[in-house]
């Protein structure tokens, strides 16, 4: 117990914790990643009732409520909807080293669906970068099963 009147330092450590863990994908969104690793393929999942098309694919109709189960190939083409460039630091949650800057978020509409993505696209000048723009799907030459680096970004393209 401290004296009175004397103040007490807490103790501070620093520890680095070793937390490995594993995640399950569930088939859905298994089968995704397996397309892009094994095939260079974006696949998505259509509802039965409306139509839609999903990607990445999901089990329940977001309008329907309906139980989608038919996958479909889907372009690695589309249409950038939005985006944002980011100029500040900051660690990457997908490796924990510091994410290379500037970098451009990317919020793209793939031929073939109805739903969007998020991805890297690799225009930094936000004077070069306009929505509507068309893009197309950079795959990795090595695909380990990993969305985010599986398709390494996006890149601008002319429209045909």
């Amino acid at each position: 117990m401290a004296e009175q009147g004397r103040q007490v330092k807490p103790l501070s450590v620093t520890y680095t914790p070793d937390m490995p863990y594993k995640y399950h994908a569930g088939f859905y969104y298994s089968r995704f990643l397996k397309e892009l690793r094994g095939n260079k393929r974006i696949a998505g999942v259509k509802c039965p009732g409306c139509g839609r098309v999903y990607v990445p694919p999901r089990i329940v109709c977001r309008e329907c409520f309906v139980k989608m189960e038919e996958f479909v190939p889907v372009s690695h083409e589309g249409t950038l909807l939005a985006f944002t460039v980011t100029n500040f630091p900051y660690i990457d949650t997908t490796t924990g080293e510091q994410k290379k800057i500037p970098f451009t978020a990317a919020f793209i509409k793939l031929d073939g669906a109805d739903s969007n993505i998020v991805h890297r696209l690799d225009e930094t000048d936000e004077k070069k970068i306009k929505a509507g723009a068309r893009l197309r799907a950079v795959f990795s030459e090595i695909r380990t099963g990993d969305y985010f680096h599986d398709i390494d970004h996006f890149t601008m393209i002319q429209d045909r």
